[in-house]
């Protein structure tokens, strides 16, 4: 079997991993995160992270999108993962672009399907906060702050639209300072 090199393969316009023996591509896509903003009775769940990256951060129960799954059902999963919480979604809340890891966040509104919520395998907490609670300072990536803006902008409004990468970040590259990202 050949190793895969990089070349741009003819007809396309960019390097791509390419078979010298028998010309397939392998192309690299950017991954598809799913999560929520979950509220309850206008208090914020958000997840103390139990893994890398950003260890001990806090952020929205999120999560890569598995094989044969719709993003309302890899968010739903997400939330059972890491705040073993049943949701339920209202909406998309946002759609957030990170170039520089090859990542699109489908981002929803959620509220609770069923009462209660614990800490799963991927969290080291998981607790409820007030909005001028928000430990703004140990949030894990950008998004996750964005998210929990939007959310703010939009309590008790039709989602309409979801809201997209800020003015300021359109490609999703600049991380969070000391992020180490």
């Amino acid at each position: 079997m050949a190793a895969f090199v990089r070349t741009i393969p003819e007809g396309d316009d960019r390097a791509r991993l390419t078979c010298p023996d028998c010309g397939y591509v392998a192309y690299e896509n950017p991954k598809i995160v799913v999560g929520s903003v979950v509220a309850i009775d206008g208090r914020i769940l958000l997840c103390r992270r139990a893994i890398e990256p950003r260890r001990g951060f806090w952020t929205l129960p999120a999560g890569y999108m598995e094989m044969a799954e719709t993003v309302e059902e890899g968010a739903r999963r997400e939330a059972w993962e890491e705040a073993q919480a049943r949701i339920a979604l209202e909406g998309v809340l946002a759609v957030y672009s990170i170039a520089r890891l090859g990542q699109v966040q489908v981002i929803f509104r959620a509220g609770l399907a069923e009462p209660g919520f614990a800490a799963g395998p991927e969290s080291l907490e998981v607790k409820l906060f007030d909005w001028d609670e928000i430990p703004w300072e140990e949030i894990a990536f950008p998004s996750v702050r964005w998210a929990l803006h939007r959310w703010r902008a939009m309590e008790g409004l039709p989602l309409g639209l979801p809201a997209m990468n800020p003015p300021e970040d359109l490609r999703g590259t600049r991380p969070l300072p000391g992020a180490g990202l």
